[in-house]
């Protein structure tokens, strides 16, 4: 390549991530586990296109020659403009409107895959990342909201929070709509307004919300957020809501909102969903410290109709401090969702887990709790290849230790002994095996524990007496691998 050629620079871009083994391995991880809840819960598995027509994503209807604010999209050859699923309910909600004849009613279903949004990215927020989501489609009981938000903590759990490190918290979309009508909030482009404004209490607070609800807030960039612009009674009304204080159990929580803000039908009704929900968490022993209600969680999504939930981490660091991780997951009812495709209302609850934000959650719930980044992905042990006479003889070693289902590999660059262990040790290979010609003679294997050798060689610092120690290092017959090998990795 001549230097005057292109050479395109190596950069990933903005809100894309490259992920090695470690983060890989901890979603396959969530995903198993948490797959397994749902399907005890009796939910099947769906998988949906990548793709939807853009005007099926909801949100985001085509309004310009080109839709794609919020989404990724483009034109196909008919002339139709498509895009990259925003999240895993709008392609449910296409996929039941379009079988519906054809499905069990309620449709109990669980989805995980890759989902993309046209955002700005920010620190743990990704522009590709993928979710995890459980639905029911065909039911209007509250019941139904209960069940998702139980399965939700199981979910949790299953996927490693440890015990008290995370709340689903809930609430009444149209508890909300109550308290904003009681303000005078009516118009639906100044609702939504609001809605986002509370959405964001977690992160900005009482004073920011207050911001956000009148005139606006200026964040520390310089950037400008436009507010909903209420009157400074109407304001009152909903910080009075969304600060509410805390109630020692759900049932006193209802109490406080119904003696608060009861008094329009919306208001009543939501109440008593809340209350229906809260029996059925009883029933299926959800206590009051794993699922709470919180009015400022409302979800910032439009097409939410009734209940919404949200799971938050906060888990006590080092320092013995509160760490908040913020959310992992949410959802909620979304009654019209299906009905804007055959026009019929069709009720339908689900939960999402943000399984790329969940690995995150849990790297720092690991480093929060003794110190650590959280463990790297185990590598396979490594066959050292000192001879091109013997790569036969290498690769036989290391089938017979995949065949006892252990993962192998022959070293298959072209450097020596030194680089060959430092590869195994970057790989964070749990041993390597040694196959020269004294041991292809004598039909033996050295086997070196990595594991304690890495252990070992913290402890000594004297170079010398590193090598007079050798540690880990053993010599048996080729027949004993196998079992010389499995009880390094499971560390006998």
């Amino acid at each position: 390549m001549s230097d005057t050629e292109f050479r395109p620079e190596a950069r990933s871009p903005r809100g894309f991530q490259d992920r090695r083994a470690r983060d890989l391995n901890a979603e396959r991880r969530i995903l198993d586990a948490v797959s397994k809840v749902y399907e005890r819960w009796g939910f099947e598995p769906l998988d949906t296109p990548a793709f939807e027509f853009a005007d099926a994503l909801g949100k985001f209807l085509p309004d310009s020659d080109r839709p794609n604010e919020g989404v990724f999209a483009l034109q196909d050859d008919d002339e139709q403009w498509m895009a990259l699923r925003y999240d895993l309910t709008a392609p449910l909600a296409r996929f039941a409107a379009q079988n519906w004849e054809t499905l069990p009613k309620p449709f109990r279903r669980y989805a995980f895959g890759t989902v993309w949004r046209n955002e700005k990215p920010g620190p743990g927020r990704f522009r590709e990342f993928i979710q995890c989501d459980a639905d029911t489609v065909g039911s209007d009981r509250p019941e139904a909201d209960a069940e998702i938000v139980a399965m939700a903590v199981q979910g949790l759990e299953a996927a490693g929070i440890p015990e008290g490190g995370a709340v689903l918290k809930m609430n009444n979309r149209k508890l909300v709509n109550g308290v904003l009508a009681s303000a005078g909030v009516t118009d639906a482009g100044q609702t939504l307004t609001v809605l986002r404004a509370i959405d964001k209490f977690d992160k900005f607070g009482a004073e920011g919300v207050t911001l956000l609800l009148g005139k606006g807030r200026l964040d520390e960039s310089g950037d400008f957020t436009k507010g909903a612009e209420l009157a400074p009674a109407a304001i009152d009304t909903v910080m009075r809501y969304v600060t509410a204080p805390g109630q020692t159990t759900r049932g006193a929580f209802l109490d406080w909102l119904s003696d608060s803000f009861s008094g329009s039908a919306e208001t009543t009704e939501a109440l008593a969903e809340l209350a229906r929900i809260d029996a059925a968490l009883k029933g299926m022993g959800v206590s009051e410290e794993q699922a709470r209600f919180d009015p400022a969680v409302v979800r910032g999504l439009e097409y939410y109709t009734g209940p919404v939930y949200e799971a938050e981490i906060v888990h006590n660091g080092l320092d013995g401090k509160p760490l908040r991780l913020g959310s992992v997951g949410g959802g909620g009812r979304y009654d019209d969702l299906v009905a804007r495709f055959t026009g019929e209302r069709t009720p339908a609850t689900g939960f999402s887990f943000g399984v790329s934000r969940l690995v995150v959650a849990l790297q720092q719930l690991a480093w929060a709790s003794d110190g650590s980044k959280g463990a790297e992905s185990r590598g396979p042990v490594v066959v050292i290849a000192f001879d091109e006479a013997a790569m036969g003889e290498y690769f036989a070693v290391a089938r017979q230790l995949r065949d006892a289902g252990i993962a192998a590999e022959v070293y298959l660059g072209r450097s020596g002994m030194k680089a060959q262990m430092k590869y195994a040790d970057r790989r964070l290979s749990p041993a390597a095996v040694i196959i020269g010609g004294d041991e292809l003679a004598a039909g033996t294997v050295t086997i070196k524990d990595l594991d304690l050798g890495r252990e070992m060689a913290s402890k000594l610092k004297d170079h010398d007496a590193w090598k007079s120690e050798r540690p880990g290092q053993v010599t048996v017959p080729r027949a004993e691998m196998v079992d010389v090998v499995r009880r390094i990795i499971e560390g006998a």
